[in-house]
């Protein structure tokens, strides 16, 4: 039940209504995802640590969550014409399946260097795959050519409002599962689940802490909650591929807002907690996936005064689809 909040203001791109109308929506088509625990993960955190496996989620990531969404909010002359979007990753795949389940076309741009797996889901769920070569503007462009030749309804990864408030009905979730969490740790990226899971808890429950986690090869996001406005990188070097966009116009006002803190990790931290998963919970989670964990065992957690009353941290697993080639090589190094 959420109280009254200062986190319901009508200048975001979502609010909790918003949350609830896309969780009304969604919630016959997506999985209602596990939350898992391990006492040695606890014991070595210090701390309550639950696990919130969208990993599990159909598609293998959150995204599924906002694609659905976004899909199902199309009234029936816009879907006819299917839709499109630009995406490397977890997104492209949501977007193709619930296109899908809809029974319309979805056309995928997707940049020549995306990971294999995650191409290959796109191609088992019937997206249109149209390459493009592996920069913003070609994405860009080549999306913008398939709308105007098919007239397909774009739909952005992350700023995109339907999107943002699809995502954050893992808040919803996640707080019903359990009440008692007062920190919430999510991958950040282009913003889109952070946002959601933001507006959604602190609706919920105003005193709960939500922190993102960022690699320190694509650390923009940070850098652009120090300087106050949105700072771009000319280039990113992260072993999560997931977490290489910018912020958005949509997603930045509510990290400004709602988000307390960006902890940034190295590649080396997002490895060992990737193998933690895969040891002790026996989860296949991807590098975007696993940097919750990083960040939540990193030395600048553990040892910042500022967080030494989070006690009962959900941290989101966003998504397991890994690409097993870059893994084995990485672990190898």
């Amino acid at each position: 039940m959420e109280v009254n909040s200062p986190y319901q203001a009508n200048e975001y791109a979502t609010s909790i209504s918003s949350i609830k109308e896309a969780w009304t929506r969604i919630n016959s088509v997506i999985h209602k995802t596990p939350v898992m625990s391990s006492e040695t993960l606890d014991l070595l955190a210090g701390r309550r640590l639950l696990f919130k496996c969208d990993c599990f989620q159909k598609g293998g990531a959150f995204k599924f969550r906002g694609a659905s969404n976004a899909i199902f909010s199309l009234n029936a002359e816009q879907a006819a014409k299917g839709v499109v979007t630009h995406s490397s990753g977890n997104h492209a795949a949501a977007l193709a399946l619930a296109a899908k389940l809809r029974g319309i076309p979805a056309y995928i741009v997707i940049p020549k260097n995306a990971p294999k797996c995650k191409v290959q889901n796109v191609i088992r769920y019937g997206g249109r795959v149209i390459w493009s070569e592996p920069t913003l503007k070609s994405r860009e462009t080549t999306a913008a050519k398939v709308m105007r030749e098919t007239g397909a309804v774009l739909i952005h990864p992350y700023n995109d409002a339907r999107i943002i408030s699809g995502q954050g009905t893992l808040s919803l979730e996640l707080l019903e599962q359990f009440p008692t969490i007062d920190t919430i740790v999510a991958p950040i990226s282009g913003g889109g689940l952070i946002s959601g899971v933001a507006v959604a808890a602190k609706s919920i429950n105003p005193a709960i802490r939500v922190l993102a986690a960022e690699p320190m090869g694509a650390n923009d996001a940070a850098l652009s909650k120090a300087a106050g406005s949105i700072v771009t990188l000319s280039e990113t070097n992260t072993i999560a591929d997931g977490l290489r966009a910018s912020l958005g116009n949509l997603t930045w006002p509510i990290v400004r807002d709602f988000v307390d803190d960006i902890m940034t990790v190295e590649d080396k931290e997002i490895i060992d907690a990737m193998r933690l998963c895969y040891e002790i919970l026996k989860v296949a989670v991807e590098p975007s996936g696993a940097i919750g964990l990083a960040a939540v065992l990193s030395d600048s957690f553990q040892k910042n005064p500022a967080w030494k009353d989070c006690n009962h941290i959900g941290i989101i697993l966003s998504g397991g689809n890994v690409d097993l080639g870059v893994l084995w090589e990485s672990l190898g190094k």
